[in-house]
């Protein structure tokens, strides 16, 4: 069950959402409060320690409202005591496809937050300590995902001495729970304007090989806590 001092946090960084529509702010909030990705990547400090951040396929800017809210919390000391710091005055850097979503970011995050306009697979990267990818590379060919995590690989060595990819994906060998996520997928991506086409998806060991092979170590916790998916969010660690 998830802990009410994380809706909280949800409550105060969905509110300037409201100012981008009513569209964007019910997203906002059910997506921020309904989606585990978002409160296990806070309460276990995933991106803690980690300033500067690239949000790949980021949407409506929802992390870095998130990331930017949990901060403000840490100073006014309302951040639980038994969960680990935020990123400290994060500066997120997202990369998004649809204009419309990065307007609607705009509206709500204003300068706070660097939202751009652009193709993953050949958009400027910031070096980074962290790189956040959920739910977006399946959308993407073979080439292009092997180009993507390539420039991930480097924009993390620009960016310190030990970066942090978090990528969350679906697992082909999920079975029913793989086949659920699809159809909810393809119904949310029409409702906010995209054209669903072939999706490129792969299992978690396969996933997992193709991040070896670029050097990250990596951890993989199930992330579908309820919900019927077969999501799972993948630690790579860059040394």
């Amino acid at each position: 069950m998830s802990d009410p001092r994380f809706h909280a946090v949800v409550e105060e960084a969905v509110a300037p959402y409201r100012s981008a529509g009513r569209f964007a702010f019910g997203f906002a909030r059910g997506k921020l409060g309904g989606d585990p990705a978002f409160e296990w990547i806070l309460r276990q400090g995933l991106l803690s320690g980690r300033r500067r951040v690239l949000d790949l396929g980021c949407g409506q800017g929802l992390l870095a409202a998130l990331l930017l809210t949990a901060d403000h919390f840490a100073g006014v000391q309302r951040w639980p005591e038994d969960w680990p710091a935020p990123p400290e005055s994060p500066a997120v850097h997202g990369i998004e496809l649809m204009p419309s979503d990065v307007a609607r970011a705009h509206g709500a995050l204003g300068r706070r937050a660097r939202i751009d306009v652009g193709n993953i697979i050949d958009a400027p990267y910031s070096p980074s300590d962290a790189v956040v990818i959920l739910d977006v590379l399946h959308y993407i060919d073979d080439a292009a995902q092997q180009t993507v995590l390539d420039r991930v690989r480097d924009c993390l060595v620009d960016g310190g001495p030990e970066g942090r990819l978090l990528l969350r994906v679906g697992d082909a060998g999920g079975g029913w729970r793989f086949r659920a996520s699809q159809f909810v997928d393809h119904v949310v991506t029409t409702a906010r304007g995209h054209r669903l086409g072939r999706l490129y998806c792969r299992t978690v060991p396969e996933w997992t090989r193709m991040l070896e092979r670029r050097g990250f170590r990596v951890d993989a916790h199930a992330m579908s806590t309820g919900t019927p998916f077969a999501n799972v969010l993948l630690t790579a660690d860059l040394p």
